[in-house]
C-alpha cells in the first residue's frame, strides 16, 4: 500500500507553488506527520508532512518547480524495511516538471523534453526553454522567449506567471522588457534568484503605488506619557496577563482603532465604483521575517483588549521568525501598522497594503528639544506618518485621523474615557 503526498490547498486566491526544498529523499524511512517537503507561495512558506509512516518513493517533481494545488509530490510505502533507493539521475539542463502535471520517473535512457516551437528556438541561447504551461500561453499570444528574457523559473525558465506578468505590461514596457546584452559576470558580485515572496512583495508594492494615488501626512509624538504609563504598569500587566508585556504597539493599535470609528474612510475599500465601509478592524501589523516582510492579521481587534493585542502581536512575530505562519492569518486586512522605529528609522513614507486605503509608521523615539509652556524641554518624541489613498481619503480626513492618533497616544487617559 501506498499513500500520496501531494499540493495542500494553499488558502484564499493562492493556487500555485514552488518547490523550495526536498527535506527527505527517496529510500528515507519518514514517520506519520513528519514534514517531507518545503513549499514555497506567494506569501509564506508551507510544509507537507507525510499522510503516514513508512519509505519515501521517487520525487515526481524537482526542487525550482512550480505546482498547483493537488499535485502529486511523492508517495509513501507502507511499512519501514524497504532498501534505500538511488535519488533519480539529473540530466544537465533538464526542463523541471510543468505546474499540475505529474512526472514520472525514469531508470534508463533518454530524458524527454518538451517540444519547443520552432519560433523560440533561436531564443534558447536567450533563456531556458519555458514550462510547458507557459510555452502554450505564449503560442496562443504570439510570444516569443525572447520578448519576455530571462523567467523567474528555475535556471532562469519562464513560467506561466512570467507570461501573465509580460501581457499585463503597458507595450512601451513591454519593449523595454527585450534581453540586452548580459554583461560580464564580475567575479566579486553574487546573482541569486528572488525567492518567490520577495517577487510577491515587489509586485504587490508597485501594483500599489501603479493603481493608488498615494499621499502622505506627517506628524509627531511627545511619548512622555506612554513612557510613564508603561515604566509604571509594566511588571504589574506581565504578572497579570501571564508574561505578556506591555509594549508601545497596542497603545498606537488602541489609538488607531478609536480613530477609525471618527473617520471610517480610512479603514474602507474602494471595490469598482462603490466603497466598502467597515464597522470592524481588521488590523495588520507588519513583522520582518527571514524571507521577507509579511503582514498578520489581528482579526476584529477592536473587541481585543491592550493585552489581547500584545499577545497576538508577540505570537506573529514568533511565527513569522520560524516560518509557522498560517495563510489565513495573512490575508483579510482592513488598516496596517508599521513600525520602521525598531530598526532605526526616523522618518519613512510607508506603502499602502492594498486593497487597503491607508498605513500607519511609527518611527524611532529620540529625545529632542521641544517648547513646552514657554520652556525648552528634552521629550522623547517619535515622528509618525499616515500613508493613504487620495480617492478615498481627503487631506482633511487624513490630517484629522493622524491628529486624532497624536492626541490619544500623547493622553492616554482619552482611550479609557473613549473621547
Amino acid at each position: 500500500m501506498s499513500a500520496e503526498i501531494k499540493v495542500p490547498t494553499l488558502g484564499e486566491s493562492v493556487t500555485t507553488a514552488t518547490i523550495a526544498k526536498w527535506l527527505k529523499n527517496p529510500g528515507d524511512s519518514v514517520a506519520a506527520d513528519e514534514p517531507v517537503v518545503e513549499l514555497e507561495t506567494d506569501k509564506v512558506s508551507v510544509e507537507v508532512a507525510a499522510p503516514e509512516a513508512g519509505v519515501l518513493g521517487p520525487q515526481l517533481v524537482a526542487e525550482g518547480a512550480e505546482v498547483e494545488v493537488g499535485t502529486i509530490l511523492a508517495s509513501v510505502e507502507a511499512g519501514s524495511g524497504a532498501p534505500k533507493a538511488a535519488a533519480p539521475a539529473k540530466a544537465p539542463e533538464a526542463p523541471k516538471a510543468p505546474a499540475g502535471v505529474q512526472a514520472q520517473p525514469v531508470a534508463a535512457g533518454p530524458v524527454a523534453r518538451p517540444a519547443t516551437p520552432p519560433s523560440d528556438v533561436a531564443a534558447q541561447g536567450a533563456a531556458h526553454a519555458p514550462m510547458p504551461s507557459a510555452q502554450k500561453m505564449m503560442a496562443e499570444k504570439g510570444i516569443s522567449t525572447a520578448e519576455i528574457g530571462t523567467g523567474t523559473g528555475k535556471d532562469g525558465r519562464v513560467t506561466k506567471g512570467d507570461v501573465l506578468s509580460f501581457l499585463a505590461q503597458p507595450p512601451v514596457a513591454k519593449a523595454a522588457a527585450a534581453p540586452a546584452t548580459p554583461r560580464t559576470d564580475d567575479p566579486r558580485e553574487e546573482r541569486v534568484k528572488m525567492t518567490r515572496l520577495r517577487r510577491t512583495i515587489a509586485r504587490r508594492l508597485k501594483d500599489a503605488q501603479n493603481t493608488a494615488a498615494l499621499l502622505t501626512t506627517f506628524n509627531e509624538v511627545d511619548m512622555t506619557a506612554v513612557k510613564e504609563l508603561r515604566a509604571e504598569y509594566r511588571d504589574a500587566f506581565e504578572k497579570k496577563h501571564n508574561g505578556v508585556k506591555l509594549g508601545f504597539m497596542s497603545i498606537f493599535a488602541k489609538a488607531v482603532m478609536a480613530a477609525l470609528k471618527e473617520f471610517p474612510a480610512v479603514n474602507a475599500e474602494i471595490d469598482g465604483d462603490d466603497i466598502i465601509y467597515r464597522e470592524f478592524v481588521n488590523l495588520g501589523i507588519a513583522v520582518g521575517g527571514p524571507n521577507g516582510l509579511v503582514v498578520p492579521v489581528i482579526r476584529d481587534a477592536e473587541k481585543l483588549s491592550f493585552a489581547g493585542i500584545e499577545s497576538a502581536i508577540a505570537g506573529f512575530g514568533k511565527r513569522a521568525r520560524d516560518g509557522s505562519l498560517k495563510l489565513d492569518e495573512l490575508s483579510g486586512g482592513t488598516f496596517s501598522i508599521t513600525n520602521g522605529g525598531i530598526y532605526g528609522s526616523l522618518m519613512s513614507t510607508p506603502i499602502i497594503n492594498a486593497p487597503q486605503s491607508a498605513i500607519l509608521g511609527m518611527h524611532a523615539i529620540v529625545d529632542r528639544p521641544m517648547a513646552v509652556n514657554g520652556q525648552v524641554v528634552i521629550r522623547p518624541m517619535m515622528y509618525i506618518a499616515l500613508t493613504y489613498d487620495h480617492r478615498i481619503v481627503d487631506g482633511k480626513e487624513a490630517v484629522s485621523f493622524l491628529v486624532r492618533v497624536k492626541q490619544n497616544v500623547e493622553d492616554p487617559r482619552r482611550l479609557l474615557l473613549e473621547v
